[in-house]
């Protein structure tokens, strides 16, 4: 009994591992035996994590022991994205000065295992959120503003952590971040087009012109949204903070505007509130605006938040950028993901959603 309650937590926010997407068991549970020590006896159950868009995430057990397992996404990748051995090297110096990150446990770059690199971490257990409340949960009022606070606080946290006290140091190069961010993502957006949007340019070209002077650099997060976190079950605090591939340090405006690129509210146009889908729960009644989380987070961090149209704009480029990135892997036949088919369409709405906000 006690180990089919335990296979029922492990399976618990996941799903059948997907087509094409299957790991070799015999190569990774050999592996698993070799690098981590008190693995109990019995067999490697695999699941996959439904969500996300970008790196695969599978749930691994053995009996009571369990963790996850992240490696890159199938076909060709663009350069120094999804590096494994770069977020096992976050996350090994972000965990021990915050515990919300989770412990990472090995890294390995031996593509005959499951054919890519990858590494394994710890499993946290709690509710993540996106589109909708689990079963059993009433979305009060009440209850959005308390997760609003939740994620501001705990990113107000994050900024403040003293990266030059942590391994980042080694790894960063925070002076010219921003105008680094600016000129590589519109490389990017460059290498992966594949039909030409007029107002691009237009965009492009104000975000080269209106850069803002940097704050103070910080450990940013730079993926801050709700379906990355996890909450204890009254949602009084975040239990685990996952996806740290992106994570650098540089001004932390950045961190603030990638998070509100994905904060939707109730009263944003169409375009918006479905460029990914389903609207998540931050347009739900309660949840802070973007207004009231850039003011509480102000108020918190003490930081000046003059220029944070900003940041925002340019976080709807990125997105726009990734979203391309994506739809070229799926048009070039790299991947055969259905979700993928539409996305050149939100690459469209986010460009003239973030055009917008240069008026501002």
């Amino acid at each position: 009994m006690k180990e089919v309650l335990e296979m029922e937590k492990t399976l618990e926010d996941t799903i059948p591992i997907r087509k094409g997407e299957e790991l070799d068991v015999g190569n990774l549970t050999q592996f698993l035996r070799t690098h981590i020590e008190g693995l109990p006896e019995g067999e490697l159950y695999i699941r996959q994590f439904g969500a996300g868009h970008s790196n695969l995430t599978y749930a691994l057990a053995i009996g009571s022991w369990e963790a996850v397992l992240r490696r890159p996404p199938l076909g060709p990748v663009a350069p120094k994205a999804h590096d494994m051995e770069r977020e096992f090297t976050v996350l090994s110096a972000i965990h021990p000065v915050f515990g919300t990150a989770p412990k990472p446990l090995v890294f390995s770059d031996d593509e005959s295992i499951i054919g890519s690199p990858f590494f394994i971490m710890e499993r946290r257990h709690g509710i993540v959120l996106d589109t909708e409340f689990p079963e059993g949960t009433e979305g009060t009022e009440q209850l959005g503003q308390r997760i609003s606070e939740v994620m501001v606080d705990t990113l107000v946290e994050l900024h403040e952590i003293d990266y030059t006290q942590t391994g980042l140091k080694n790894m960063v190069k925070p002076d010219g971040f921003l105008e680094r961010q600016v000129h590589g993502w519109i490389g990017r957006y460059e290498k992966a087009k594949t039909s030409e949007i007029s107002e691009v340019h237009q965009l492009t070209t104000w975000l080269q012109n209106n850069i803002p002077q940097s704050l103070e650099p910080t450990v940013i997060h730079y993926d801050y949204k709700l379906n990355n976190a996890m909450f204890s079950n009254d949602y009084s605090r975040m239990t685990g903070l996952f996806d740290w591939e992106m994570t650098t340090v540089g001004d932390p405006l950045t961190d603030v505007g990638a998070a509100m690129s994905y904060w939707v509210q109730a009263d944003d146009p169409d375009v918006l509130l479905h460029a990914l889908g389903k609207p998540p729960l931050t347009a739900h009644k309660g949840f802070y605006t973007r207004d009231e989380f850039i003011a509480r987070y102000a108020e918190k961090s003490g930081r000046d938040m003059t220029n944070i149209h900003y940041y925002i704009t340019f976080a709807y480029f990125k997105l726009a950028v990734i979203c391309q990135q994506i739809f070229y892997r799926y048009k070039k036949g790299q991947t055969q993901d259905p979700r993928f088919a539409r996305m050149e369409q939100s690459v469209h709405n986010l460009v003239k959603h973030a055009l917008a906000g240069t008026k501002k």
